[in-house]
């Protein structure tokens, strides 16, 4: 046992001896050839992970290290998504444009804050074949804004239509409003929409532009002398909500608004008017009633009255009899009688 654990300590020592035995020159090319391991282990990595993807930059001109490649792969970045991303804007020829800055920095930083970078890079062409002026950091932030950026040049090419009310998200199918002769009319309208780029950060959406093309409409007809005008020319209440300028500190510019249908709902004048003679009568009837109850009450108040009267009338008959039988007893009756004869 002991002679094993004695061989055991001379085998352990055995490198250090050796590393003394070693001069300089050979430990520098004992770590040159480490060095040249560790290198040969990388580009074997690289080889096997990292080359399809470099040689797809490499051909396509978008100049992406395979160092880059390796440093993503590091920094938890899919470097399938940037090396993609560079390519579409070289080909498209947005990549080098110095006032779009679409650099394999500026989308590793897109990426790792949360952004689309595809999506990014596809706005930008669009708009770029749209002549729309969008550089890359107007599409970054607003797509880390939570705003599909792909979808605003879309409509910022192709205007889209808002139903008004939207019956998706509104029990409504119609707006009521009524004219100043009390006629109700139901009306349903469509705007076109495109959307406002500059605007798109922090302006309002498109529950806000309902909203004010609903009440300009409702003024506009409640502003109207009857419903007949309205139906005669709905084309005046589209004029008059347009210049109201609706649009103001929202992500889209009104192209138009169109009165898709007119309907004739209840004559609420009338009812109204209705309701109010009923409420007068209703009125009236109680006043009556008052007074008949007043006047009840008078009649009762008077005849008792005429009763407390009567009663005063008894009293003084009553008080005849005692008043005679107190002359006669005093004699006071008898020395009149005499005294008048």
């Amino acid at each position: 046992m002991i002679s094993h654990g004695l061989s055991l300590i001379g085998t352990l020592a055995l490198p250090a001896v050796i590393l003394a035995e070693l001069d300089f020159k050979g430990i520098l090319l004992l770590a040159l050839g480490a060095f040249l391991v560790l290198l040969g282990i990388l580009f074997f990595v690289f080889f096997a992970k990292y080359f399809t993807l470099w040689l797809q930059a490499y051909m396509s001109n978008a100049r992406v290290g395979p160092l880059s490649l390796i440093w993503m792969g590091l920094r938890q970045v899919k470097p399938g998504i940037i090396v993609e991303g560079k390519i579409m804007a070289m080909q498209a020829g947005v990549g080098t444009d110095p006032d779009t800055g679409i650099t394999t920095q500026r989308l590793e930083a897109h990426y790792l804050a949360g952004g689309d970078v595809p999506r990014v890079i596809n706005a930008i062409i669009a708009a770029q074949r749209a002549d729309i002026d969008l550089d890359f950091d107007r599409a970054a932030a607003i797509d880390l804004a939570g705003r599909d950026v792909f979808d605003a040049v879309r409509t910022s090419v192709y205007p889209k239509v808002i139903d008004c009310p939207d019956p998706d998200k509104s029990s409504k199918t119609t707006l009521s409003a009524v004219a100043k002769n009390g006629v109700e009319l139901k009306i349903r309208a469509r705007v076109t929409v495109r959307t406002n780029l500059s605007q798109l950060i922090g302006g309002a959406t498109e529950e806000t532009i309902i909203a004010r093309v609903g009440e300009g409409i409702i003024t506009s007809i409640g502003s109207a002398k009857d419903h007949l005008q309205v139906m005669e020319n709905p084309d005046q209440i589209s004029r008059a909500v347009l210049e109201r300028g609706l649009d103001a500190h929202t992500a889209f510019e009104i192209v138009s608004i169109d009165i898709a249908d007119i309907d004739i709902g209840e004559n609420i004048g009338a009812r109204l008017q209705a309701d109010q003679a009923e409420a007068d009568t209703r009125k009236a009837q109680a006043q009556a009633e008052v007074r008949r109850a007043n006047a009840i009450a008078l009649e009762q108040e008077m005849k008792a009255k005429v009763a407390e009267n009567r009663a005063a009338v008894f009293l003084a008959q009553a008080e005849v009899p005692r008043a005679m039988a107190e002359a006669f007893r005093k004699g006071n009756l008898e020395t009149t009688s005499r005294n008048g004869n």
